[in-house]
């Protein structure tokens, strides 16, 4: 079968097609699925060869690219529409649109973000406003290093390791929450997060609020070994937007929509779908966690 594909911002969807004798076959759907199977009868041969040619030039018009085309030729009878699919060659990876504004870091903005870590971690256990407003400093100054990946500075992987290591510290007013870690963490090239949840966060104290997060976090990193899309489920696993305000709320399912596409097609080239994926998904234990799960599986 002759194959399509589209992938552009959120939509990443294939299109086959074929004739056998009068019969014009199509099989399409979402990148990473099985799709859906159709079939029309004509009164020759011609007819449904003329058909699949109007199709195809439909498909080129609305921006599809034919790829190479699936073996096997068209299905026979009525043979599911998976066996196409399973014959078709996986879907390709699907570049992520750029987290952070790539650049080289001065001196300066190095050690400006070594001061603001720093700051950060002395406002432990204060209140949540001045809590925030001291995260909000070390974020724009981690934003200015241009996705730097610390351990290249001695200073400042330090200075961030510390810091990570308060959201599992066993005494509560020292920690800081997992939630305002992965803000900082997605300032900074993925690696970043790979190595906090790999070594800093390996082993968190059983009553460490974050455990049954910081271990899904851990579980899908492993799954999916690409630590950028590890890095960006897991903020949204994590994501806990102020006071519950509906704008915070769409912001969510617009981000969730965006990288779904991206996580699909990556785990379709394992032969893995998305709504297995989610399905696996464990929260923990952590409620949040699981409305959040509840909500991709339901998108």
């Amino acid at each position: 079968m002759r194959r399509f594909e589209f992938v552009q911002g959120t939509s990443a969807k294939f299109w086959m097609a074929d004739v056998d004798d009068r019969t014009f076959i199509v099989v399409y759907g979402r990148l990473g699925t099985a799709g859906q199977r159709k079939e029309k009868a004509f009164p020759t041969a011609d007819a449904a060869s003329r058909e699949l040619e109007k199709k195809v030039a439909e498909k080129l018009r609305e921006g599809y690219q034919e790829v190479a085309a699936a073996s096997g030729g068209a299905p026979a009878g009525n043979a599911p529409a998976a066996s196409a699919e399973q014959a078709a060659p996986p879907p390709p990876k699907l570049d992520l649109p750029p987290r952070v504004r790539r650049g080289e870091a001065t001196e300066a903005q190095r050690k400006a973000a070594v001061h603001a870590l720093a700051a950060l971690a002395a406002a432990r256990g204060r209140r949540s406003w001045a809590l925030g407003r001291a995260v909000r400093r070390a974020r724009r100054a981690l934003e200015a290093l241009g996705g730097l990946d610390p351990a290249t500075d001695m200073a400042l992987s330090a200075a961030l390791d510390a810091l990570m290591a308060r959201v599992v510290a066993p005494n509560a007013p020292d920690r800081l929450p997992l939630v305002r870690a992965i803000e900082l963490l997605s300032e900074l090239d993925a690696a970043a997060f790979a190595r906090a949840v790999g070594e800093t966060w390996k082993a968190p104290p059983a009553t460490s609020p974050a455990a049954g997060a910081l271990a899904l976090l851990k579980r899908q990193l492993e799954e999916l070994g690409d630590p950028e899309l590890g890095l960006r489920l897991g903020a949204l696993l994590v994501d806990r937007p102020h006071h519950g305000s509906m704008s915070a709320e769409a912001g969510w399912t617009l981000r969730w929509k965006a990288l779904s596409p991206h996580l699909e097609a990556h785990l379709a080239r394992s032969g893995r779908s998305l709504k297995d994926y989610l399905a696996s998904l464990d929260a923990g234990g952590d409620p949040h966690i699981a409305r959040r799960v509840q909500r991709m599986r339901a998108a």
